[in-house]
C-alpha cells in the first residue's frame, strides 16, 4: 500500500474518531417571562410549566434596575416571600443565572414584588444521555432512512457514511468497513 493512501486510511480514521466523540450540546436562555419580562401581575408558574430546564442552561430576568430585583432563595423563602438566608441576588435589569445543577430553584423578587406574583420555582432536569448505537438500530429498524434521520441520531452515525463515502471513493467498495 502506498504511503499515501495509508494517510489517507489514517486520516479517515482519525476524522470518523473525532466525529464519533462529539456530542452536541446547546444551552438554552429561558427569558422569564418571555417579552413581558419579571414583572408584577405575571403567572409564572404557568409560565416554567411551559418550559423544559436542563442543567446548563440559563434563566434570565429583564427589569427595570432600581425597581426590581432577583433572589434565589429556598423554598421557605419562595413560600413566604422572605430573602432571609438568600442564596444569591441580582439586581442589573438584565440577569443571566446559570442553572448547573439538577435540582428544583427558587426565586423572587426581594423589593415586596413576590407579594404581586412575582415569584418562579422551575425544576432543572439532568441532561438527556446521547443515545446508543443500539436503542438507534432498534428505533430505525426499517430498510429506508432520509438524511434527516441519520443527522437527527447524532455524530457516531454521520462518522460513520462519511467514512463509508471516502472509502467507496477512494476504494471502490465500503465492504472493509
Amino acid at each position: 500500500m502506498s504511503t499515501s493512501a495509508h494517510r489517507l486510511i489514517v486520516s479517515v480514521l482519525l476524522i470518523a474518531v473525532a466525529l464519533t466523540s462529539i456530542h452536541a450540546v446547546t444551552a438554552t436562555d429561558h427569558i422569564v417571562g418571555a417579552n413581558r419580562g419579571w414583572n408584577p401581575g405575571m403567572n409564572y408558574t404557568l409560565w416554567a410549566n411551559n418550559h423544559t430546564f436542563y442543567v446548563g442552561d440559563l434563566i434570565s430576568f429583564r427589569y427595570q434596575k432600581m425597581q426590581y430585583n432577583v433572589f434565589q432563595v429556598n423554598q421557605t423563602g419562595y413560600d413566604n416571600c422572605t430573602i432571609e438566608g438568600a442564596l444569591g441576588n441580582w439586581s442589573s435589569g438584565k440577569d443571566f443565572i446559570l442553572l448547573d445543577k439538577a435540582k428544583r430553584y427558587y426565586f423572587i423578587c426581594g423589593n415586596g414584588g413576590c407579594y404581586s406574583g412575582m415569584k418562579v420555582s422551575v425544576v432543572v432536569h439532568p441532561l438527556p444521555s446521547p443515545p446508543t448505537s443500539a436503542a438507534v438500530a432498534a428505533e430505525h429498524s426499517s430498510s429506508t432512512s432520509s438524511a434527516s434521520e441519520v443527522f437527527r441520531h447524532g455524530p457516531s452515525v454521520v462518522a460513520r457514511v462519511v467514512v463509508a463515502v471516502f472509502a467507496s471513493i477512494w476504494f471502490g467498495s465500503a465492504a472493509w468497513i
